[in-house]
């Protein structure tokens, strides 16, 4: 059997029409398929590989802690240097009220021990959240995730959880003294891009301070560089009571976080002792591969330059089929007029050499998420790629 076919009978499917795309090799801003062929990758593993596939700095701090030591007890209980420096590395560049990092597997864990977090510290359990966010596919995240179209087969879920149109002023009203917290996305990614009004974040933050409420700011796609800054919060200039991460967090390998204050995460040492475990969170693999990540973007100012490569593809991606394009740095939704176009489109664009997909609440938009080590010539590339995908499926 071939190995599509294996991957069909044996890897659990999440579609009926999957990619299909087969990878022999990954490097830098390239995905070689099965016949060698090389596809400029647009998607970044969805913001993950934000410093390229096959940085040799993380491949290098990967083979050295593999030598070392890979999983030896569970979450907090035993001193590990990968996870003390990355934690340390971490706080060095966020607030002083972020200097506590709770490491898991994944951004939906991140999303679960942030919620758990804040009906400990507050002991209410009211929830607000918005529609057409994401925040995780677990039954806690998926609760506070904004579509009833992904959350009608698995329900009952989590109760007490209300959710508002984003950038709602009812959003605000809605905050009250039984509100243990307010969670959103600062750029609402898979809604195809959506960028929020700064004044209606502040208007939260204050209503959040008046309640004695939580805020949760996700910033699982939005961190490490992807919308120009470290963290996108540092451009608004709202400090959250909890911070999610994850996507780039691990340099590749899979990480989450929450992040909030020492003694907001002092409430999971009592009442009960483990309030929150995990056996392979913070694995030292993969925290020596955040480490190395998180260094190779800033000794390289990856952030830096994130402005003036968004403004190259929106100065080169023009066509009467598009009919918008919505952005924050390099997370970019392409609008067409359907998903039928899109999708055909997507698909001429992986046979032509770009490699691309859509989004889960705006599918007739077009992914763009590169890794930000992506060059002025690999964009042009890139954009004229897909023009020409574009004319090739109007004209066919």
């Amino acid at each position: 059997m071939t190995q599509r076919q294996l991957f069909l009978e044996h890897v659990a499917q999440t579609s009926e029409t999957p990619l299909c795309f087969e990878v022999s090799k990954a490097e830098g801003v390239y995905l070689m398929n099965e016949n060698g062929k090389k596809h400029i990758d647009l998607i970044g593993g969805i913001s993950v590989c934000n410093v390229g596939h096959g940085n040799e700095k993380v491949k290098k701090a990967i083979h050295e802690q593999v030598e070392k030591y890979m999983h030896v007890m569970v979450y907090g209980e035993v001193i590990m240097s990968p996870q003390v420096e990355y934690a340390k590395a971490l706080a060095n560049h966020l607030p002083e009220k972020l200097n506590s990092i709770y490491f898991t597997n994944s951004g939906s864990e991140a999303t679960e021990g942030a919620m758990k977090l804040a009906k400990r510290i507050t002991s209410r359990t009211k929830i607000i959240s918005f529609k057409n966010s994401y925040h995780g596919s677990t039954q806690g995240a998926l609760s506070v995730m904004g579509s009833e179209y992904w959350q009608q087969a698995y329900r009952p879920l989590l109760p007490n959880v209300f959710q508002f149109e984003y950038g709602s002023q009812e959003s605000i009203d809605a905050i009250d003294e039984q509100t243990a917290c307010i969670i959103l996305e600062l750029v609402q990614s898979e809604a195809g891009v959506l960028v929020p009004d700064t004044n209606w974040l502040h208007a939260i933050r204050k209503k959040c301070d008046e309640m004695g409420c939580l805020l949760i700011f996700d910033e699982i796609q939005t961190a490490f560089g992807r919308t120009g800054n470290l963290f996108r919060f540092q451009t608004i200039e709202i400090i959250p009571d909890i911070l999610l991460l994850g996507k780039a967090l691990g340099g590749g390998m899979p990480m989450g976080a929450f992040v909030s204050s020492k003694m907001n995460m002092d409430a999971f040492t009592i009442n009960p002792v483990l309030g929150h475990i995990t056996t392979f969170g913070g694995h030292p693999v993969c925290c020596a591969a955040g480490k190395a990540g998180f260094d190779f973007l800033i000794e390289n100012n990856l952030h830096k330059s994130v402005s003036k490569k968004e403004a190259l593809f929106h100065s080169l991606l023009i066509h009467p089929a598009i009919k918008k394009i919505n952005s924050c740095g390099l997370l970019m939704a392409i609008e067409f007029e359907s998903y039928e176009l899109n999708k055909k489109i997507i698909d001429q664009c992986i046979l032509n050499g770009v490699f691309t997909d859509w989004f889960l609440f705006a599918s007739n938009c077009l992914r763009i998420a590169p890794p930000l080590i992506i060059s002025e010539e690999e964009i042009k590339d890139s954009c004229a790629i897909i023009l020409t995908s574009i004319d090739e499926i109007l004209n066919g």
